[in-house]
């Protein structure tokens, strides 16, 4: 007997990486942040090796590294935290590279089959009010932020917050994503994780790419690919 063709009834994305591309916009940010506290301009691959996720919970983390646990850590968390939006916005000309070619093409396709779409992302409110008036991505509902759960990505619990305001079971819902945190939560969550490619360094496609069937999910190398990808699963149920 042939399987069950695969059933999707909502969407869910993450953003960073994903849908627009702010990795040196991060990174120089990140440096302007914490180059007081650390003594010297971290480098790229030096914040990079740090595996950096939800940007306040990363830039607490090394301050707390670099300062230790006294009485000032709070105070030097908060002014590299600070310093950091300020980055964030005054580098947004120089430093952001905008929304990735086709993905509003890909998301506007999405939306037309009538499948709800929402956002989980590691990204903070402020600084999702930042990028926001640089972008125009479309309504996504529910919107995810790190601000709203306990525990950064790999743990599931913001995709678990995002199917509850979907209402769509997790085995029907694709969470498409650029690192192998997404795919861990996605996994973790029940729902169906799809890599992404676009975003990727040449060498970092294929490792991301078998990770991705690791985690039992699907991969994308272009956001023109998500069409076909909805049109070859079956209609969702009637509810």
């Amino acid at each position: 007997m042939a399987p069950e063709p695969l059933r999707i009834s909502g969407l869910l994305f993450d953003l960073d990486g994903t849908l627009i591309a702010t990795r040196r916009l991060y990174l120089e940010a990140f440096a302007d942040a914490l180059e007081p506290v650390v003594g010297h301009r971290p480098s790229h691959d030096e914040m990079m090796a740090l595996r950096p996720r939800a940007e306040v919970r990363f830039l607490r983390q090394v301050t707390q590294t670099a300062v230790g646990n006294g009485p000032h850590v709070e105070a030097a968390a908060e002014g590299v935290l600070e310093r950091f939006f300020a980055a964030y916005q005054r580098r947004h000309e120089k430093d952001f590279e905008g929304v990735y070619h086709d993905v509003p093409q890909m998301l506007s396709h999405a939306r037309s089959t009538g499948l709800p779409l929402g956002l989980v992302t590691g990204k903070s409110r402020r600084s999702w009010g930042i990028t926001s008036a640089f972008v125009e991505l479309g309504p996504f509902d529910p919107m995810v932020f790190d601000d709203d759960v306990p525990r950064s990505k790999p743990d599931p619990t913001g995709l678990r917050l995002a199917l509850e305001a979907l209402g769509t079971p997790a085995r029907e819902t694709l969470y498409v994503g650029d690192s192998t945190t997404d795919l861990e939560a996605a996994a973790h969550a029940g729902v169906i994780p799809v890599g992404v490619l676009w975003s990727k360094r040449s060498h970092e496609r294929e490792p991301f790419a078998e990770a991705a069937r690791e985690w039992g999910g699907e991969v994308l190398e272009r956001p023109g690919d998500l069409a076909g990808f909805l049109a070859s699963a079956a209609p969702p149920r009637e509810r």
